[in-house]
């Protein structure tokens, strides 16, 4: 597994909430005192908050979290939670009469796996971000990835466990960019490096199948639409704007094209965000190359350190 955690990157601040036996949970990006943002959803089955103000055109520049939960649209609530955190601490966008939390969000499709009546709240996302903390961010059945599967193309019953993944890298000229990502593909996971798959679906006997195969022999997979998605958020010590932070993640899905196939497809709803802490200037093709590398690290470590749960195995049973 490649090291680091966006934990790295100054001013980042990650917390994890979670219910192992419901397999849901949230992850807090904590930037409590403000950080530049931009989203790129590539997916076609998003469920997300607060992304149309991260438009360049738009007026509010800076985020003070960022939320990635499973519970599909239901784990929107926890936002909330995030808000009250936040807001009690007088973190937020000065309105005058008080200040307004700006926590942009998105969510993934976990309710078919665990108990589907249990989803996060408010008061689970207010627990993760009482969570957040500097330190190495945990990885693989925690947060949001507790819930996360992929290798879906034949049916959740032939899919493998995924999980929540971290990653960063270090410049010599002082830059920082890390990744975390909730891994919850319909397609498989290739090592971006290797080619080696470390999950797909698997037939009667365990053996991993291909998913493009399977895409092209099926008319209709039995996949429901919307009940998969890989959702995540790349950072980075560079001095941004709105409109450099959106292109820097529109070039970090570039990191999900090199490790999850298919991807972006009319199942998913892959969206990430970029955020931009500041402090250093970079060249944004710079930071936008990097964070897709970084970003695709951080999808083989969430695939890597999930555990066999809900009855699928995972990539641990199979290197076994």
């Amino acid at each position: 597994m490649t090291a680091g955690s966006i934990t790295d990157v100054p001013g980042i601040k990650v917390g994890h909430a979670h219910n192992h036996r419901a397999l849901t949970g949230c992850t807090v990006v904590l930037t409590e005192q403000g950080a530049v943002c931009g989203v790129d959803v590539r997916g076609s089955a998003p469920g997300t908050r607060e992304t149309d103000l991260l438009q360049p055109t738009h007026m509010v520049e800076r985020v003070h979290a960022i939320l990635l939960s499973g519970g599909s649209a239901y784990g929107l609530d926890a936002a909330t939670g995030v808000m009250q955190f936040l807001e009690e601490r007088g973190h937020g966008l000065p309105v005058g009469v008080g200040v307004v939390p700006i926590v942009p969000a998105a969510v993934l499709f976990d309710l078919a796996i665990g108990n589907a009546d249990v989803r996060p709240d408010k008061e689970m996302g207010y627990v993760a971000a009482q969570n957040a903390s500097t330190d190495c961010a945990a990885q693989g059945n925690v947060g949001a990835g507790c819930g996360a599967t992929v290798g879906k193309l034949a049916g959740l019953e032939r899919a493998m466990k995924s999980g929540l993944g971290t990653a960063s890298r270090t410049l010599p000229n002082g830059l920082v960019v890390g990744a975390i990502v909730a891994v919850n593909a319909v397609g498989e996971v290739r090592h971006p490096k290797t080619g080696q798959v470390l999950a797909a679906p698997r037939d009667d006997d365990g053996n991993l199948l291909d998913s493009l195969d399977l895409l092209v022999r099926m008319a209709h997979p039995p996949v429901f639409p919307g009940t998969n998605t890989t959702i995540g958020v790349v950072a980075s010590n560079a001095n941004l704007n709105k409109a450099q932070a959106t292109k820097v993640a529109q070039m970090a899905h570039d990191g999900l094209a090199r490790t999850i196939y298919p991807v972006h497809t009319m199942l998913d709803g892959d969206t990430l965000f970029a955020v931009a802490t500041g402090g250093l200037d970079v060249p944004v093709d710079v930071v936008g190359a990097v964070s897709a590398e970084v970003l695709a690290d951080a999808v083989v470590n969430a695939v890597k350190a999930a555990e066999a749960a809900g009855g699928l195995p995972s990539y641990q049973d199979l290197k076994r």
